[in-house]
Parts: structure tokens; C-alpha cells; sequence
């Protein structure tokens, strides 16, 4: 640990990056991220062997009374004779293929995967140094990660990496305030450690998410927890460093900002284009790229940003009962969100055998078959003028999601080397753009196709706007693509 805490000083005073925003504002959003635009997330661990309520089992298991409680005390016992880390001998990972999840994730026209290596739960997916509970060690007793990143580099996919630990600090701590195999005396106490609790870090936690000036972390774990971080980026060389919340409490931020001149000054060593994902307002803007968790920004922002979300509605881990998003609901939220200068990270929770659920599989499957057809409109595009036409649009912020009723004079806009590419979210034969009337652009329009086998009959472009009319009524729900070319 002190070895590691000289190095990470010395590659920061050796280095172009310095721990400060000013230095850090020097970074650049890599090429490949913005010119990719999709990438897959993925929850996968502990948490799938129970796959009940969602990914936060391995804390609310602890909680007296709650549905989770009671799912487990039926089920499995009580928590002092059947704790969390009872679950991991039954994650073996039987039927992981990391050959086939990489190939299944480059069908589906993905760019960049991003494994969970670590969540809330404390269970790292990687072989490390600083954590005897991982995935090479016990469970599955191989390295998940390593697998997986080895798969991206012989398909051609970038390898990203996502990291939760900061806040397992608390995230075990209503053990200790019931009779429960969290207790400080055992010798299983590191896997929960260090369970922190006390009024403000107790059920709720949210004065620390609301305000982040109250209680944050010691620095024994903030260095602890940055030294972890650090051989993670060593180790495995990801090309985003993906961080989930707390990290905006006031505790982190000298951390942090260690961390990305760390990581950035390691990416020039390699000759890498990186970025960190950040949400809420831990880094300042221009330092890192902002994420928007099941949620978007609601117009074009200045820099590129991204939404996570997941295929399943009521989990990002592998639950029994989970519910789905339709294809559909996934590619409105694609061009949606790439209209706006932003990147979609989009989840799978595995099994814990490994396999994937036959709704997500179908999703996928669909999902890369548009984008075989459209993605001439999404893949290296920037933002347009403006990012819609029509009254339908999803509401800004995090977790804001859920359904648009999008009709044909809903559309989203991109644009690429002289072509303006315009989305109709409900497709018709008879298609009507206002936006794109003369006086209001100043352009004229060399043509006007349908990526894919739709042909257009007729097309003219007047103060009314640009009125298309196809061959044929569109033989499908999807969204279609406009390739307007101009003149």
C-alpha cells in the first residue's frame, strides 16, 4: 500500500497531468468513444446467485423488516447463519463464455464493453492484490475480467472498466446493527469492512448524497480505495475509468482528482485516448464526461456525455421476476441521446451460470440488426442544428426516464459530412419536416434516401418544410432514417 501511494506521486510529478482541474481540463474526450456511441455495461456477481429485488441484495438482506429480509430469512435463514459471503461457493459461473458474450455484444453493434469489476458488494470480478474476495480466488475461481478483456482485443471491441467500491464504506452497515455475520470479531469482517455506520450513514444516506459537505469517508479508506483503483488501471489498462456515486462527497475530491491525473498520465505512457465517467458533480466539466444514470440531458450539451441504463426496468443485476425494455424503448433512447452529443451505455445482469436471459438476448439480437441498416446515422455523427422536431421528448435529469409516446412528427437529428440525418421515432409513409424549410436553414437538398430497402417516391423541399413521400408504408416499428444529403 505505501509502495503504491509513492508510485501514484511520483507518475503524477513525472507527468503531464498534475492533480488539479486546471491540468485535468487539458483532457480530451477520446475519438473512438465519441465516434462510437455504444457500448454495453455489465452487472454481473454475487448478487446474480440470489437474484432477488435487485443488486443491492448483499445490503438489503441486512435490513430488518424489508422485503429482502424477509425473501431471506425464508429462503436461506437468518443473516447470522447465512450472510452474504455464504452466497459466493453458489456463483461458480459455470457456462461463462467470454468468447461468445464479446461476440454476442459485437452483433449487436457495440463499440466498447464495460464490466462491473467491482460492486457495492465488496466481490472484485478481477485478480488483485488488495482483495483476498474475488473471482480468481473463490466463486468462479477465474478472472472475469481478464477473460473478457483478452475477448475484446482479438474482436476488435475497446475494453472499459466500472468500479463501485467507494461505497462499500457503508454500504454493509445495517449488519452491525442486528445479530448477523457482520460482526468486527470474525475473520470474515474484511469482506464487509468497514461497514461504517452511524445517523447520517445509516438507512437512508441521503444527507451525503444531498449535501456534499456532510460525513464522507476516512482516508485511511479514501487511500486504500485509491490504491485499488490504481492497480486496476494497471492491471488492466481500461479506456474508461467509469465511477458510480458518492464520489461528489467533499472526501473524495483530492482523491480523485489523484486518480485521474494518475490514469491520464499512464493512458500517455501507453499512447491511449482515456476518459473517467463521473456523475453528479464530482469533476468539473471539461475534466472528465458526465454520465446521466437512466435519465438525459434535455438538449444539446457543450461536451460529450453519456446515459447508462439498462434493458431491465426493475434491476441492473440478474433478478427472476425482472421486467424489459422493448427494442424499441432501447433505440429511441439510442438516437435520443446521440442527437444530443451524447453515448449510450447499455446494461445486461447475466445469470450467475453465465448466460444471458432470452429477453436481453432478443434485444441485442434486434438491436444490432438496426443498427446494420441505420447505424450510418448514429456511428461518427455530431450533433445538428437542433436535436428534434415535434412536441414528444423525455424528460431531463437522472432517473427520469419512461415511455415517449413518439408519433411521425417526432424526429431526431444528426449529421455527418454533408448529410443530415434525420430520424422519423414513429415511421409513416407520408413524412412532413417543418424544420427544414428553406428560409430557416439556408440549405437545398441534393437528395433524399431511406437508409435500408426503403425507397423514396418523391421529395421537395419548400417554406412548408421538406416533404417526403416513400414508395410504401414502412414494413416495420423502428424508428427509420432520412439520409438527407445537401447540396
Amino acid at each position: 500500500m505505501k509502495e503504491y501511494l509513492k508510485k501514484i506521486d511520483q507518475v503524477i510529478a513525472e507527468g503531464k497531468y498534475k492533480d488539479n482541474w486546471q491540468s485535468l481540463s487539458g483532457h480530451k474526450t477520446p475519438d473512438w468513444y465519441y465516434k462510437g456511441k455504444f457500448g454495453i455495461f455489465i452487472h454481473w456477481g454475487v448478487y446474480s446467485v440470489p437474484a432477488y429485488g435487485n443488486e443491492w441484495y448483499a445490503r438489503n438482506m441486512y435490513i430488518e423488516n424489508s422485503f429482502q429480509y424477509n425473501h431471506h430469512i425464508e429462503t436461506y435463514g437468518h443473516p447470522k447463519d447465512f450472510g452474504y459471503k455464504d452466497f459466493i461457493p453458489m456463483f461458480k459461473a459455470e457456462k461463462f463464455d467470454a468468447q461468445k458474450w464479446i461476440e454476442t455484444f459485437k452483433n449487436a453493434g457495440a463499440k466498447f464493453v464495460m464490466p462491473v469489476c467491482e460492486h457495492h458488494d465488496g466481490f472484485a470480478m478481477y485478480d488483485t492484490a488488495f482483495n483476498r474476495w474475488n473471482a480468481k480466488a473463490m466463486g468462479p475461481c477465474r478472472d472475469v475480467v481478464g477473460e473478457l478483456k483478452a475477448e475484446c482485443e482479438k474482436q476488435g471491441l475497446v475494453f472499459c472498466a466500472s468500479t463501485h467500491r467507494a461505497e462499500h464504506y457503508f454500504f454493509m452497515n445495517m449488519g452491525r446493527t442486528m445479530e448477523s455475520d457482520i460482526n468486527p470479531d470474525s475473520e470474515d469482517f474484511d469482506f464487509y469492512a468497514p461497514a461504517f455506520y452511524d445517523d447520517k450513514l445509516g438507512l437512508t444516506m441521503t444527507a451525503t448524497c444531498d449535501c456534499v459537505d456532510e460525513i464522507g469517508a476516512s482516508r485511511e479508506w479514501l487511500e486504500d480505495w485509491m490504491v485499488r483503483t490504481c492497480e486496476l488501471v494497471d492491471k488492466y489498462q481500461p479506456k474508461i475509468l467509469y465511477f458510480d456515486w458518492w464520489i461528489q462527497n467533499h472526501s473524495f475530491k483530492p482523491y480523485l482528482k489523484k486518480i485521474a491525473a494518475y490514469y491520464y498520465n499512464r493512458a500517455e505512457e501507453w499512447g491511449e485516448e482515456v476518459t473517467i465517467d463521473f456523475k453528479h458533480n464530482a469533476f468539473a466539466l471539461g475534466t472528465a464526461t458526465l454520465d446521466i444514470e437512466r435519465g438525459a440531458l434535455g438538449d444539446i450539451f457543450p461536451y460529450p456525455w453519456q446515459t447508462d441504463t439498462a434493458i431491465g426496468k426493475e434491476s441492473w443485476g440478474y433478478r427472476k421476476d425482472n421486467t424489459y425494455k422493448s427494442t424499441y424503448e432501447v433505440v429511441v433512447t439510442l438516437i435520443d441521446v446521440v442527437s444530443k452529443n451524447g453515448m449510450l451505455l447499455l446494461n445486461i445482469g447475466p445469470k450467475a451460470d453465465g448466460t444471458f436471459t432470452d429477453e436481453e438476448t432478443q434485444v441485442l439480437k434486434e438491436l444490432g440488426q438496426w443498427l446494420s441498416v441505420n447505424g450510418e446515422g448514429i456511428y461518427e455523427t455530431v450533433p445538428y442544428k437542433f436535436y428534434k422536431e415535434g412536441d414528444n421528448q423525455v424528460a431531463s435529469g437522472m432517473f427520469s426516464e419512461g415511455d415517449v409516446a413518439y408519433t411521425e412528427k417526432d424526429f431526431r437529428f444528426t449529421y455527418k459530412s454533408g448529410v443530415l440525418y434525420a430520424f422519423q421515432m414513429k415511421p409513416s409513409k407520408s413524412i412532413q419536416i417543418h424544420s427544414l424549410y428553406t428560409d430557416r436553414c439556408g440549405i437545398c437538398i441534393e437528395n433524399v434516401s431511406v437508409l435500408g430497402e426503403q425507397e423514396v417516391e418523391h421529395f421537395v423541399c419548400n417554406q412548408d418544410g421538406l416533404h417526403i413521400e416513400l414508395k410504401e408504408e414502412p414494413q416495420t416499428d423502428l424508428p427509420i432514417c432520412l439520409k438527407i444529403a445537401l447540396e
